[in-house]
């Protein structure tokens, strides 16, 4: 049985490795655009230069899973379509190509590998005094900004979005936006129109100067799956049944960012899960075994502030917020989330 995953992010690397594992059968086959997996939520620490966010494919993968290095022109009909020219057949495939940025002019993006490489060679080039601008109020925004203010102290840091922690409530939200400013970050609730001649214009009429303008914001995600034929809702992710697989294909899984899932945001946190999931199903099927729908569980939202400092709060399983919270040591943050969070927890491992 040959199985394709397209996306080497968790939930592709999480499908593949869970897979190799239930199937021993399977020849499986990662293609992904570069060599190695990144993860996105260190990115912020990449561009900052406090550690590294990319890690070789090779030495993530289980032993057995081949990788290739290529990029996806379509998928459909048994068959993966590469940019090359050339194609993979699949008796089954995954189809994890996560999301994406879409800047705005003048500024540099955060979420992806090229964008943070861009934006840590800018960052590093800045003279003492100079003033770095996040846009983007969510935790990609506060993970940056805080990242930038503790890397680069020399630096004036400010962050703006139209509800800055805005993802936060009640102690929470206090405690993210007291943590940014004990690392000297200014905070600016409002929206920017436009970025132009290193100017950050906002919809409240003010303007400021910046030396160099980050953006944080993901939307999107790429159009491998409506450039392929297959549904996709108004964001373009792929629609799927209660299994996770096309509506167009059973034998095309989508999982993470690009699956339309009811109720899901952007998250690895909902990435990971939904292709053990998958995968499971996937071994189920091969057994004959009845597959179980996909059931989508929140448990909390998380973001750490600088190297030491981190925020959890408890969500319902319909992510609507909860007033209990956690703060304190990242370490110390994560291990309490695990443990309340139990089958549920945020997982954000790549292994099976």
């Amino acid at each position: 049985m040959k199985v394709v995953v397209v996306g080497a992010g968790y939930a592709g690397m999480l499908a593949a490795n869970r897979l190799a594992k239930k199937v021993k059968t399977a020849e499986i086959t990662v293609i992904n655009p570069r060599p190695d997996f990144v993860e996105r939520v260190r990115l912020h620490q990449q561009l900052a230069g406090t550690a590294t966010a990319a890690t070789p494919l090779t030495s993530m993968l289980r032993e057995g899973i081949a990788s290739r290095v290529a990029t996806v022109e379509k998928i459909g009909d048994g068959t993966v379509a590469l940019e090359d020219g050339t194609s993979i057949d699949f008796d089954y495939a995954f189809l994890a190509v996560g999301s994406t940025v879409r800047p705005m002019p003048g500024t540099v993006p955060v979420g992806t590998w090229e964008g943070a490489e861009q934006a840590r060679v800018a960052l590093a080039a800045l003279p003492a005094g100079s003033t770095v601008t996040v846009i983007g109020g969510g935790a990609t925004g506060i993970e940056t900004a805080a990242e930038v203010a503790e890397a680069r102290p020399d630096l004036g840091v400010r962050i703006v979005g139209s509800a800055v922690a805005g993802g936060f409530s009640h102690r929470a939200y206090e405690r993210v936006r007291s943590g940014l400013v004990r690392l000297d970050v200014d905070i600016v609730d409002d929206g920017v129109t436009e970025v132009t001649d290193g100017i950050v214009h906002l919809r409240s009429g003010a303007e400021f100067a910046s030396d160099l303008t980050l953006w944080a914001i993901v939307s999107g995600v790429p159009d491998l799956a409506a450039r392929s034929g297959l549904q996709v809702d108004a964001d373009g992710r792929a629609l799927v049944d209660e299994y996770l697989r096309s509506v167009d294909d059973e034998r095309i899984f989508v999982v993470g960012d690009c699956a339309a899932v009811t109720g899901a945001r952007f998250a690895c946190a909902l990435a990971t899960p939904q292709a053990a999931h998958a995968a499971n199903t996937l071994a189920r099927l091969i057994e004959r075994r009845e597959p179980e729908p996909y059931s989508l569980r929140y448990v909390a939202r998380a973001v750490t502030i600088g190297r030491k400092n981190a925020v959890g709060q408890f969500t319902r399983p319909d992510d609507t917020l909860r007033r209990a919270y956690v703060t304190g040591r990242t370490a110390v943050v994560i291990k309490e989330l695990a443990s309340r969070g139990g089958k549920y927890g945020a997982r954000t491992g790549t292994g099976a």
